[in-house]
């Protein structure tokens, strides 16, 4: 891993961007993903808006619906330190 060069942040992701990030990689409208996941459509657009906070157990369901760590979607902007990296 000598040859290792980290990646240069581009952007800054909010919460809301992540939710709707992955929920456009997988084709799904929000309407697509309040079926999938009980939450109201209009939920899930005030936190793709920011407008409300997603929170811990709503991450839980969307991650379920998405197929990706909870994490992912609390935590877009977190860093991990380049020595514990895998």
């Amino acid at each position: 891993m000598k040859n290792f060069r980290p990646a240069k942040k581009r952007v800054e992701v909010s919460v809301g961007e992540s939710l709707r990030i992955l929920r456009e990689l997988q084709e799904l409208s929000q309407t697509q993903l309040s079926e999938l996941t009980g939450i109201p459509q209009a939920t899930i657009s005030a936190i793709e808006n920011n407008r409300i906070n997603l929170g811990v157990e709503r991450a839980k369901v969307f991650a379920r619906a998405l197929n990706c760590h909870p994490a992912v979607l609390v935590f877009p902007s977190w860093e991990v330190p380049l020595d514990i990296a895998a």
